[in-house]
């Protein structure tokens, strides 16, 4: 398994070595832009409390610059069309915030603007969350500044496990007998979705068994989703809903949002989510506080299965004619209060070390799960501009459908998606 892992180093500050690069010209000169407008491109929904968050950080921002804040909050499923709609048409915000996966594909294009030279003047070098500062960066040139971080772990119904007498699983083989008991106990929850429209859901049973979703050898990419170790958590995964009865067919079609909604609703016994979502299922069902608990995705046979580390930049526009302006604004979300703040109330983790370790010392019971998860079995996906195509082309979540309608066996299944993202990720 090749720089899949993000251990202890996330919370370390051991030293990036970013390049330092020409951060462009601004037309921006001292700190004082009275009269002028930032604006900034947001994703809806990541913090229910936005609104007034954004109105403080509003007035934090003019206070500090005398500029005003323009923020527009954006649809995650639009975003991405419409990012490539502003790039081609030159209508692209100062700063928006980006996806991981997405960051690169921009920047290629050539639509971002570098930021290693901010991010050295403001003493932030070797301080910012590895994993988030990989996903960010192109040619060796960082684009996305770490804003926050997520990742994916299992929650899980409390009440109904201890009143079934289900120990929290620590292997595959535990997980399995617990989707078992679980059925057995209650036969009218599912025990545990297997999701056919959920493509980071996927890939902990891959590389927990060893395999890898893509790698690159000088300038090739091969997946390796057709290995023998990927296909053995492929079948693990989906063998758990077509041998075990722990899904239902109507998972087939479902999205994570499909198994945060049902979770709330009191329909599931555990599900893989994200460190986001307890605060939205408490929100969802009062009725369900003290009664759901996470843990850590179980190794094959000991330790953590990796999960997806996922999470935003924030990233400056190369269009932009205010880039001095738009890292005061950069800087002011990422680091100290306001980083720390909207991570809090979002169930996210800060991408700014100090932060972070804040974070993780002050974090109940829930979120110290995650915390591990992401610790020790934190993992990153290929960072090249064309994962996003791979994504946009749903060749996982295929893969997956496919298998579950019996439309495919594991193997014809994964050597057809195998072969689609190797040729995917090398075109030019």
């Amino acid at each position: 398994m090749k720089k899949r892992y993000l251990p202890v180093a996330i919370l370390a500050t051991a030293a990036l070595g970013l390049s330092a690069c020409s951060s462009g010209s601004t037309d921006e000169s001292g700190t004082d832009a009275t009269g002028k407008t930032l604006n900034v491109w947001i994703m809806q929904g990541t913090n229910t409390e936005s609104d007034d968050f954004f109105d403080r950080v509003g007035d934090a921002f003019t206070e500090e610059t005398g500029a005003k804040l323009n923020v527009e909050m954006v649809q995650w499923a639009d975003a991405h069309d419409r990012f490539v709609t502003a790039i081609a048409g030159g209508t692209t915000p100062d700063v928006a915030e980006t996806g991981t996966t997405w960051t690169a594909e921009f920047a290629e294009a050539g639509a971002l603007a570098p930021i290693d030279d901010y991010v050295t003047d403001a003493g932030l070098d070797g301080k910012l969350v590895e994993g988030l500062v990989a996903s960010g960066t192109l040619d060796d040139t960082l684009y996305g500044m770490p804003w926050y971080a997520g990742v994916r772990s299992v929650i899980y119904r409390t009440d109904i496990f201890e009143a079934a007498g289900i120990a929290v699983p620590t292997t595959w083989a535990q997980f399995q007998d617990a989707v078992v008991a679980l059925k057995a106990s209650n036969p009218d929850v599912i025990p545990f979705p297997v999701a056919g429209d959920a493509e980071y859901l996927t890939y902990p049973w891959v590389w927990g068994a060893g395999g890898e979703v893509a790698t690159k050898s000088g300038d090739t990419w091969t997946s390796g989703l057709d290995s023998a170790k990927s296909q053995a958590g492929i079948q693990f995964y989906t063998d758990l809903a077509l041998k075990y009865g722990s899904s239902t067919a109507g998972a087939t079609t479902w999205k994570e949002t499909d198994i945060l909604d049902n979770f709330a609703q009191g329909k599931v016994g555990m599900a893989i989510m994200g460190s986001w979502t307890p605060a939205t299922i408490l929100a969802k069902n009062p009725d369900l506080a003290g009664k759901i608990g996470s843990f850590a995705i179980p190794g094959q046979k000991d330790g953590i299965s990796p999960s997806m580390l996922g999470g935003s930049h924030l990233s400056m526009f190369e269009s932009s004619k205010n880039k001095d302006l738009a890292w005061e604004f950069m800087d002011l979300m990422t680091t100290g209060d306001f980083a720390t703040e909207w991570a809090t109330q979002s169930g996210y983790f800060p991408g700014e070390t100090s932060a972070l370790d804040a974070t993780v010392a002050g974090a109940d019971e829930i979120t110290k799960a995650f915390a591990t998860q992401m610790v020790d079995g934190g993992a990153s996906l290929p960072v090249t501009p064309k994962f996003g195509a791979v994504q946009a082309k749903k060749t996982t979540n295929a893969m997956i459908q496919s298998i579950l309608s019996g439309e495919k066996t594991v193997e014809q299944a994964s050597a057809d998606a195998a072969a689609e993202m190797t040729k995917i990720l090398n075109e030019k």
